[in-house]
């Protein structure tokens, strides 16, 4: 399989920990404060690559390959703990890597990683930077700001709510943009505001593939449900991770010490919004999906309604937080329109350091 190339003034390598083998980027600035990226879902740290090498001339940079991700070592996600493992392995890596306190930037599925880390390891958070992020309530299965599930057993979140042919492509290593399910479309329409396209497009979408896929690992595993869309989480895998039936992380709100957070978003991203595309709940609704029972038994997840009153009640307990929108950008400012968000993440760090 061929891999991602490495853009100058990254290196990167393998780190044994006592969880996992990782694999990590870094910028060769090992002086300045830490600051830790985390990837989002079909993603990897090459996505980080450019914004880590833009902020070397002051910070020390890394971004690892997630469990399951990448060139990681490829161990099964115990979807039980929600994130709980991502948080322990990210842990691990900072013991081998001697850092005690450092700043984190979390993208999408890896601002719920971010979140998680944050209640597993509140003193080591220095601030926390949250780009588009999964709802604190999770990705689907949910139909209020509460995060208040639309059935007892979280149907409509997790493994079974996924295109088949795309999960296909993507063991395919399919590489065209022949139509909606190829991994290529979905990244130039979904993760970027069209027509944006990267400078690095091949190396983002060679990273992408390299996620794992079957029952324990992407997509996962799922059961079956009485409720629409029939089908609920199963066990395995970082979309039943994801799923609210495992992943809550409202209790931020209660932790005694609160880092600044920083939530950075695109105005026109439609992979996490209050009626994201990814949503099989807005797909029902629009009526792609049959059977669907109606917005008031399974309405689209609001999730950033949910994020906003999360971070408004962490506000209100003593804690920090500000709100970024950066106009005409889908789900990736960071690639999108990154002058603006290095500008933005690095004066907010700045003033935490």
């Amino acid at each position: 399989m061929e891999l991602p190339s490495v853009l100058e003034g990254i290196e990167t390598r393998f780190v044994n920990t006592e969880r996992i083998k990782m694999h990590v980027h870094f910028n060769k600035n090992h002086q300045g404060t830490p600051i830790m990226f985390i990837h989002g879902n079909l993603s990897g740290a090459t996505f980080f690559e450019e914004v880590m090498v833009e902020l070397s001339d002051q910070f020390f940079c890394f971004a690892p390959d997630l469990r399951g991700y990448g060139q990681t070592e490829d161990k099964v996600i115990d979807a039980t703990r929600g994130m709980g493992d991502w948080s322990d392995d990210l842990s691990s890596l900072l013991d081998t890597l001697n850092i005690d306190k450092l700043h984190i930037v979390g993208w999408s599925m890896g601002g719920g990683a971010a979140m998680q880390f944050l209640l597993d390891q509140p003193d080591r958070v220095l601030s926390l930077t949250l780009i588009c992020p999964v709802s604190p309530y999770g990705f689907g299965g949910t139909k209020d700001e509460n995060g208040t599930p639309c059935y007892d057993d979280y149907a409509g979140s997790g493994g079974g709510t996924v295109n088949p042919d795309f999960v296909q492509r993507i063991e395919q290593h399919d590489t065209t943009e022949k139509d909606q399910a190829s991994p290529l479309f979905i990244m130039n329409n979904f993760y970027f505001k069209p027509p944006f396209r990267a400078e690095r497009e091949k190396d983002l979408l060679l990273s992408l593939l390299l996620i794992r896929t079957g029952e324990q690992a992407y997509p996962g595993d799922f059961v079956p449900s009485p409720h629409w869309p029939f089908t609920a989480p199963g066990n395995f895998g970082p979309l039943n991770a994801m799923s609210p039936k495992y992943f809550n992380t409202r209790a931020i709100v209660d932790l005694p010490v609160k880092p600044p957070i920083l939530w950075i978003r695109g105005s026109h991203d439609t992979v996490v919004s209050d009626e994201s595309f990814f949503d099989i709940a807005t797909l029902g609704k629009m009526g792609f999906v049959p059977g669907y029972p109606g917005v008031e038994v399974c309405p689209p997840q609001p999730m950033l309604k949910q994020t906003r009153k999360v971070l408004e009640d962490y506000k209100a307990r003593d804690g920090t937080y500000y709100e970024v929108v950066l106009k005409d950008v889908a789900h990736s400012p960071h690639i999108e329109k990154p002058n603006e968000f290095i500008t933005t993440v690095r004066n907010f760090i700045s003033e935490n350091t």
